[in-house]
């Protein structure tokens, strides 16, 4: 790829976010990910400084196969009074084997009174010496000037000689780094334009979102003449986070034609994305740009109808080039074009027949003012379309009846019970399930019933349970919503369930939830399913 720099820190500064932990197991995963996303280097933290770090950049040479990226380890200038050769964490990050190491550097006059507590002259001193002493090793050395912009706006000269000092020493890019997150884009770019030509180095970027700008900021330090961009997978980090480096690449490449990573890397963003998701346990953004769920998705009939003449008319880019889809939102907003690309997109072609598609359409319509909602729930939707174009619902079991009981008694946990009587595979089942709340005991129930008949319901999980009220004026006697989550541990669907009942609506949600795992399955319905 080009000369261009794609630098990640998810592994050391998105760590910092609040809530997230990162083992060593997950930074080895989490960095090969990184690296089939094609960036090209990976700061796998501060070896020396943590344990965790020191064992990661351990194992990763012997565990790590990395195709685009090189492995860059983070530390600190040599501390003041001392020479790089003693200092032990300057001496930890020459051991730990990266090729590169990212050396943060005070660019704030204050910052180096105050929290360095030594002179200006010596924290010229300790860049030049640890720069010249790794370089002297073998490796090569980039620096992160802290707090860049707001020492350059109090003393612009020092900051500036930071920069040169570095450059003289022999780094490679001097990052410029928004570490507080205020400034604005137009701020950015004066800057590095100063720098750029003040100083003759090469400047990269780093920006925190604060002020809701990383990404803009990234793009107007691009702009102005920065050739290396800094960001974490998903915008992690601390306080508000970092760039999302994901948004930044596919601005760059997409709409300004820069050659940042391979085009079938970029292809995989969303995947890659949700997979991080998974290893850090921090839930995925659904209106994250490109890779979010809500990315490209559409609400509005009037869209619908636009999108159905031309999709580009409606979205800014093509989904597919960060390996995302274009979706369809089934709402009370709901026009024919709508259900249209929505049928089309679940497989079933509606538009050679106007009378199913005007049904279909009033239907939802209807159903969404008595409180259902489709576009939270496309299992229940694709439910009820089949049940339209082939004129029966999907039926794997009748239900005869099913009841809850939940039992309390002092100083213990209340305990439900739930008995579900229904017919499945030819044979009538009775069976009691019991749970830590009805919806447990009625799920638990349920797989009982029919999972002699339909063992694949073992591996369906309730992931998420979502209740609303509806019209909370008329009390506990108001309509309640409930939104279902059930999960193959392949993918997940939602189904919604109605009624002034939180247990019966619960018990619809439950039941198409479960419904829909069978049909994904490709169950087949047995015959006494069908004609009850």
């Amino acid at each position: 790829m080009s000369d261009f720099h794609v630098y990640d820190t998810t592994l050391r500064d998105g760590a910092q976010q609040e809530g997230l932990s990162l083992s060593v197991e997950d930074k080895l995963a989490i960095a090969g990910h990184l690296d089939a996303l094609g960036v090209g280097y990976i700061e796998g933290g501060w070896p020396g400084a943590n344990p965790k770090d020191t064992e990661f950049f351990r194992r990763a040479g012997d565990e790590l196969r990395l195709r685009h990226a090189t492995l860059a380890a983070f530390g600190a200038t040599r501390r003041a009074g001392m020479k790089a050769a003693d200092d032990p964490l300057v001496r930890a990050l020459r051991d730990s084997g990266a090729d590169v190491v990212t050396l943060v550097a005070k660019s704030h006059d204050r910052h180096v009174e105050l929290a360095l507590r030594t002179t200006l002259e010596e924290n010229l001193a300790m860049i030049r010496d640890t720069v010249e002493f790794l370089r002297a090793g073998g490796q090569r050395v980039f620096v992160d000037a802290e707090h860049f912009f707001d020492g350059y706006r109090d003393n612009p000269a020092y900051a500036l000689e930071v920069v040169r000092v570095a450059a003289e020493a022999g780094v490679e890019v001097v990052a410029l780094c928004d570490t507080n997150g205020g400034m604005l884009p137009d701020q950015v770019g004066d800057v590095v334009s100063t720098v750029l030509a003040g100083t003759g180095a090469r400047v990269g970027i780093h920006c925190h979102n604060d002020a809701g700008c990383a990404v803009a900021n990234t793009l107007a330090a691009v702009d102005a003449g920065a050739s290396h961009v800094q960001g974490t997978l998903n915008g992690y980090g601390e306080r508000t986070g970092n760039a999302d480096l994901v948004t930044v690449v596919a601005n760059l490449q997409l709409k300004r034609g820069r050659d940042l990573v391979p085009a079938a890397a970029l292809r995989e963003a969303t995947r890659i994305s949700h997979a991080v998701s998974e290893v850090t346990n921090v839930p995925p953004y659904s209106r994250q740009p490109y890779v979010g769920a809500s990315a490209f998705t559409h609400k509005a009939g009037l869209h619908a109808s636009a999108i159905k003449v031309d999709p580009n008319l409606y979205q800014h880019a093509d989904p597919e080039d960060v390996g995302n889809d274009m979706r369809l939102l089934v709402s009370d907003m709901a026009g024919r074009a709508s259900i249209e690309l929505k049928g089309r997109e679940l497989g079933y072609d509606l538009a050679g027949d106007r009378a199913l598609v005007t049904r279909i359409t009033e239907r939802v319509k209807a159903m969404e003012a008595q409180g259902y909602t489709f576009e939270a729930a496309d299992a229940s939707f694709e439910l009820l379309l089949i049940e339209e174009v082939e004129g029966a619902r999907p039926n794997f079991f009748h239900v005869d009846s099913w009841r809850v009981i939940t039992d309390s008694r002092p100083d213990e946990e209340a305990l439900s019970e739930a008995t579900v009587k229904l017919s499945a595979g030819g044979e009538r089942a009775i069976v009691t399930g019991e749970g830590n709340g009805p919806v447990n005991a009625l799920d638990a129930a349920l797989r009982g019933a029919i999972g002699q008949s339909y063992p694949v319901v073992e591996k369906l999980d309730l992931i998420d349970y979502r209740v609303r009220i509806l019209d909370a004026g008329h009390g506990t006697d108001a309509v309640i919503r409930v939104l279902i989550e059930l999960s193959d541990g392949e993918e997940s669907w939602q189904t919604v369930g109605v009624g002034h009942n939180i247990i019966e609506a619960s018990w619809e949600a439950l039941v198409d939830g479960v419904t829909y795992g069978l049909v994904r399955a490709g169950v087949e319905q047995s015959e006494q399913s069908e004609r009850a």
